[in-house]
């Protein structure tokens, strides 16, 4: 039980940080040869990533606390309805990951810098989060937290090794525009049929 929620959320922390690896790994090319990016880059990432969870964690208690048990199913729809999206643009070809570097463009690596954008970019961890911390218990979601927060360093360390080797980041492009909405689908179903949403 223990190892399930533990590799649900590994995979739901990969599914959702897929794309920060590119654009960090953008803001270590930006900083190269400079002392102390490695740092800079790793606080920033930290304050944004607890920017994102501390809102979703707000949304769920909101939610929580003014909806009734039987609505909160229902937010399965959210990762549905983003997945669902996510998978019309990857068949249309409208990858947003060539904006990556437009993310980092003009902008100087400083750990407030990286927080703002980490945080600009998680909108839809924000999104996915939400639902998935209100279908569990208050110790689930803290356990959830303490996973991604330890992973942030991970994503950092990735971010390095990719920022020297462009074919890797090349393919984490292709293969995100597949994992992201296969996950995120496969997540708003699973909350919805467990809630019992619709009957099912």
């Amino acid at each position: 039980m223990i190892l399930t929620a533990v590799l649900q959320a590994i995979g739901l922390f990969a599914a959702t940080n897929i794309d920060d690896i590119i654009v960090l790994s953008l803001f270590f090319a930006r900083g190269a040869g400079q002392r102390g990016t490695t740092a800079r880059i790793m606080a920033g990432q930290y304050l944004g990533f607890a920017g994102i969870l501390v809102a979703a964690i707000l949304v769920t208690i909101g939610a929580g606390a003014f909806l009734p048990p039987a609505a909160i199913p229902y937010f399965g729809l959210i990762p549905l309805g983003i997945g669902l999206w996510a998978a019309w643009e990857a068949w249309r070809g409208d990858d947003d990951d060539d904006d990556d570097e437009a993310k980092v463009a003009g902008k100087k690596v400083g750990v407030w810098t990286v927080a703002g954008v980490t945080f600009a970019n998680g909108g839809d961890n924000i999104g996915v989060y939400t639902p998935v911390f209100l279908s569990v218990e208050p110790l689930a979601v803290v356990a959830y937290c303490v996973i991604f927060l330890a992973l942030v360093a991970v994503l950092v360390a990735l971010a390095k090794f990719v920022a020297t080797r462009p074919p890797i980041a090349e393919v984490l492009e292709r293969w995100e525009g597949i994992l992201f909405p296969i996950v995120l689908i496969g997540l708003g179903i699973v909350i919805l049929v467990s809630g019992g949403a619709f009957g099912l």
